[in-house]
């Protein structure tokens, strides 16, 4: 075999595994995600817990939805309600709709963050829909509950006396049943966006 013929099957092979390595990266960015953001608390990262410790001050804070998709995904995704009032510690149930506007099933997967990125020590969510993978058949809409309460011990805390509203935000990307190369190319693309 000439040098020239083993030089371009290493070139061949290296290239192979830097799309393997891509293809793999694009499955895993939701898993990745989540766990960066619970091992550094990064974009307002939520607390995760049973149950709310019920209502323990009169204080309160507006909490706000939103809700965000992907272009590549074919749906479409809103907040039940636009906001809530909540006390502290008292558990509070909102509901985000999301709907297929496409032809076929697609699967969906919700990454989320709250603002103001202080207070996400203190924002608990007892039950969530984010990084489960949800699918929607041909015009199908779905409610998807988040129940959570804001920790009473915020008060504690006089950098956080300021805050009056929170902002949960959920972003909805395409999950396994699109192509690697579609979903690296529209998380790449949302990151432009977000910019």
């Amino acid at each position: 075999m000439s040098s020239g013929t083993a030089k371009n099957k290493r070139v061949g092979l290296i290239c192979g595994g830097v799309v393997a390595g891509m293809i793999g990266l694009a499955y895993a960015s939701v898993p990745l995600y989540d766990l960066f953001c619970k091992v550094t608390g990064f974009g307002g990262t939520t607390q995760r817990a049973e149950m709310a410790p019920g209502a323990q001050s009169e204080r309160t804070i507006t909490v706000r939805f939103n809700a965000d998709i992907s272009d590549s995904l074919n749906w479409r995704f809103k907040p039940v309600s636009r906001e809530i009032t909540v006390k502290l510690g008292e558990e509070k149930l909102a509901f985000f709709e999301a709907t297929n506007l496409g032809a076929k099933a697609s699967m969906g997967t919700a990454v989320f963050n709250v603002t103001p990125q202080k207070v996400g020590g203190y924002f608990s969510k007892v039950q969530c829909f984010c990084f489960e993978e949800q699918v929607l058949q041909p015009g199908q809409t779905m409610d998807f509950p988040v129940s959570f309460f804001i920790d009473p011990e915020i008060v504690d805390e006089r950098n956080l006396d300021d805050v009056k509203t929170i902002t949960l935000s959920y972003t909805f990307f395409p999950a396994k049943d699109a192509t690697a190369s579609d979903t690296t190319a529209s998380l790449a693309q949302d990151l432009r966006e977000r910019r």
